[in-house]
């Protein structure tokens, strides 16, 4: 009989419970409500419930699904253990890594955004852009909200290459947010894919306000002529040249871009509608699991729970505000040259959150004018501000990493 209840009193010794800290107590707490947002609210959820299963894995004692001390370099530490320079032992890793050690292999050689985007590509119309060219303007100007915040984040105290990922977050696009962490600083991964899943879900909440803020009731009420036919070959073409174009000038952007546009081009050309199907689903699908997962491993108590969380929540928050502005008020500024008025609004939809962000526009227009249909023209910024932040975050990993 004592040998019964020494047995007992050891198995619940080792147990998570007698092993639970206050500090993953509150991380538990925090990837439920992650999971509550995903699910209840339908807050992003076909990645906030994997990245937030995720975080709830490796924050549970005792699993050993992910090893934070497989990713550190041991002879130059960073903020948080993690060097940008530095590569782990992927040999040690497979031996001895747990499954989400596994999984984030994909993340850290920078493999799972990229698929990411090339389904982003297969299932987008890049259409409207060809459509109307000065699309093409309003999503550049929407990234204007990336590099400002760099600057912000830099003075805060934050590292060169951590201020480039935090700033990433303001072209709301998670992709592009975790492939530059995962590249320029890993020790903020967690805090910042979740900085930015969670301002693309609040996209309806965020950006109505600041729109009004900024234009006037008669500039909400423009209606913009309808756009022109765009053909085939032009559809097939355009991804082919932005591929050359963009890797030409900017080669650390090859890995988004050329996925993005291999997508599209998958979609466009129709003669591999069967690949195309693939990439938009089971691929995808299959992806996005694993990158959730892979994310939500690394949001740890020791990296999450500190006050960097709390300052990367609030630049991504204003790195996103000062993007859909500088969309806005570009456009307005194109109104004062000669040329059909654009709708202001639809500035607002150069960041990347397709197609959200393209349905704010419509959405806000249509309140002003309801026989206003705002959405294929809000499109081709949107789709302009997804080639926009990928060519962003090539810029940054290119000077920083």
């Amino acid at each position: 009989m004592s040998e019964f209840l020494n047995g007992i009193g050891q198995l619940l010794a080792n147990s998570g419970f007698a092993n639970l800290h206050w500090q993953e107590f509150l991380m538990l707490i925090l990837a439920c409500f992650l999971l509550y947002l995903g699910i209840v609210k339908k807050f992003e959820p076909l990645l906030l419930v994997p990245i937030a299963f995720g975080m709830l894995l490796t924050n549970l004692p005792g699993g050993e699904l992910f090893h934070t001390e497989l990713w550190q370099n041991p002879l130059q530490q960073g903020m948080a253990g993690y060097s940008v320079n530095w590569h782990p032992d992927y040999g040690q890793v497979l031996q001895t890594g747990g499954l989400l050690d596994i999984f984030y292999i994909g993340i850290k050689t920078g493999v799972f955004p990229p698929l990411i985007f090339m389904g982003v590509g297969a299932m987008t119309d890049f259409g409207p852009l060809l459509a109307n060219p000065k699309s093409f303007l309003l999503g550049a100007a929407a990234q204007i909200g990336i590099f400002l915040t760099f600057i912000g984040a830099n003075l805060l105290g934050f590292q060169a290459a951590e201020a480039g990922a935090i700033a990433i977050i303001g072209g709301a696009d998670g992709p592009t947010a975790i492939f530059t962490a995962s590249r320029l600083a890993p020790n903020l991964l967690g805090p910042i894919a979740i900085a930015a899943y969670s301002y693309m879900a609040l996209v309806p909440f965020i950006q109505p306000p600041i729109m009004r803020l900024l234009t006037t009731k008669k500039e909400r009420k423009i209606v913009m002529k309808q756009l022109r036919p765009v053909s085939k070959i032009e559809r097939i073409i355009f991804p082919i040249v932005v591929t050359i174009l963009v890797v030409m000038l900017i080669p650390a952007a090859a890995p988004l871009v050329g996925m993005l546009m291999l997508g599209n081009l998958a979609r466009e050309s129709g003669v591999v509608e069967r690949l195309s199907k693939t990439i938009q689903n089971e691929l995808i699908n299959i992806v996005t699991i694993l990158l959730g997962l892979g994310v939500g491993a690394t949001a740890t108590a020791t990296n999450f729970l500190n006050l960097n969380t709390l300052m990367i929540l609030g630049l991504g928050l204003l790195a996103f505000a000062i993007g859909t502005s500088g969309g806005v008020l570009f456009a307005k500024l194109m109104n004062k040259l000669p040329g059909d008025q654009i709708n202001p609004l639809i500035g607002s939809a150069g960041v990347s959150a397709v197609p959200m962000a393209a349905r704010v526009s419509q959405k806000v227009g249509r309140e002003e004018n309801p026989n206003n249909y705002l959405l294929m023209h809000a499109m081709g910024p949107n789709v302009a501000g997804v080639i926009g932040s990928a060519v962003a975050a090539g810029i940054l990993i290119s000077l920083l990493g």
